[in-house]
Parts: structure tokens; sequence; C-alpha cells
């Protein structure tokens, strides 16, 4: 279908981004793509919480604590244990060690910075980081192989099918949904790291924040947020399809085949 063919029939309204980078050592010569339509930069739900999760492990001397609060933010996307690295490391401390680790630079949210989902980031930048996680778990960072095979545990329910749709049940998946209550429209997200082996890494990101207006609809999904109930089967139902699109056509541009590499490789 291609990039056009998904995002011709975009509401107005709809903000979408997908990235990808495909490198490393003994492979082919690095590759990227993107693509964007409507908003430039977008909240980023839960989508950095592995992120988030490696560079605290270094700030908080506690590393059982650590674990505690890192474990249930990757695998469940736990907004309490995230909150609790966020706050324990500083949001900003976070931020600059991302910068430092990956040369992305994200800025803490404007008003109250304990709000974690709402830094805004673009899927360049998010894929850029996230290839480098996988290169350092690729060279030896304990940390950094923990995270990813985290990753690998996040079940099916909050992948939005998208190991199945890139032909990949091994990659290292993490998702962001969210409706904040001053928005009319949903955010939906997903990374995905492919096992490769070596140092070689391939990184897809698909980001989706679709209009969402019908009012019943919206008062349904706060209350559920509210109580704690899942919201992913209506993320699903409004980006689920785009989502996915977005994640196979950016693995199609970067020239790796669907389903290539469903185990890792020697390295060189």
């Amino acid at each position: 279908m291609g990039f056009n063919g998904l995002l011709d029939d975009l509401d107005h309204g709809a903000s979408v981004q997908a990235a990808g980078i495909r490198r490393g050592y003994g492979g082919p010569p690095a590759r990227t793509v993107s693509v964007s339509a409507g908003m430039t930069r977008l909240r980023c739900a839960s989508l950095l919480k592995p992120l988030y999760a490696w560079v605290s492990a270094d700030r908080i001397p506690d590393a059982g604590r650590w674990r505690r609060h890192a474990e249930p933010a990757v695998i469940v996307s736990s907004n309490a244990d995230t909150l609790n690295l966020w706050l324990a490391a500083g949001p900003r401390v976070i931020l600059d060690d991302l910068y430092q680790r990956t040369g992305v630079a994200w800025s803490p949210p404007n008003g109250d910075p304990s709000r974690f989902g709402s830094v805004e980031v673009a899927a360049e930048e998010v894929a850029t980081a996230y290839a480098a996680l996988a290169q350092s778990a690729a060279a030896g960072d304990p940390v950094a192989g923990t995270i990813l095979d985290w990753m690998r545990e996040v079940s099916t329910g909050q992948a939005f099918g998208v190991r199945e749709a890139i032909g990949s049940p091994e990659a290292g998946v993490k998702c962001g949904w969210y409706g904040a209550p001053d928005e009319t429209l949903l955010r939906t997200h997903a990374i995905a790291v492919l096992p490769r082996g070596g140092t070689r890494t391939t990184v897809i990101v698909g980001m989706t924040a679709l209009p969402y207006t019908d009012g019943r609809e919206r008062e349904v999904y706060r209350d559920r947020v509210a109580q704690g109930l899942p919201v992913e089967p209506e993320h699903e139902k409004v980006a689920g399809a785009l989502l996915r699109g977005l994640m196979t056509t950016t693995l199609a541009e970067l020239g790796h085949p669907r389903g290539e590499s469903a185990r890792p490789r020697p390295g060189p």
C-alpha cells in the first residue's frame, strides 16, 4: 500500500508519524525512513517507559527497588511504577541522561513536569533513542539487555498486534495509549525492536493522534480511566489498523522483509 495509501484518507484533524532505522556493524549501510502528517510533535503517552527505566537504573542506588518499579513499568505499562522512577531520579535528570546516551534531546512538559506522558516527541527521535538502547544491549550493557528482555514479554493485549503484523514474534515491543481530558483525540503509539544479532538493529515506530470527538464515547473513556479499567480495545478500534499499517510499511521501506531474522543471527 505504501505511506500514501495510509495517509491520503486521514481526517484533517489527525496527526500521524512513522520512522525506522536499520543499522549496525557487519550489515548493509545504515538506512532510515520517516513520514509525518499533521503535528510535528506528539505527546509520548507510555512509549518512552523502557527508556526511562534504562537510564534511571544508575540514579537509584537500591537495585532491588529499581527493578521492582522498572519491570512493571515496561512489561505491564504501570503508570504508578513509572512515576516512582520518574520522580526518584528527577524528570530533567532522566531526560538529560537520555540525551547523553542517545543524542536525542527532550524537554520536561510545561506546567507539571511530573506528567511523564506529556513529553512531546517525534517518531524519528524515538527510533534513534531505541536504536541506541538496542546497540548498548548488544555491546554488553546488562541493564539495556534486561530492558529489551522485558519488552519481549509485553503481552499481546498491550501490543496491538504489532508482532504478528511485522512477522517477528520475538520483537521487543512497547506501546503507548491515552486520551487526555483536554484532548479531542486518542493517541496510540508503538515501538518495535527486531532481533538481528551482533550490533545490527532494526527499530520501527508508529505514532497516531486520531480524532475522538463523540461526547458520549469520551465520557465513557474517561470513566474507564478513572476506574483503572483497560481502554486498549477503544484504541484498537480507533487506530489499530492504521498503526499496524504504519509499522509494516516502515519495515518494508527499510528493505527489511517481513519475518526476516525471527531469531538473531551470529555476530560478524
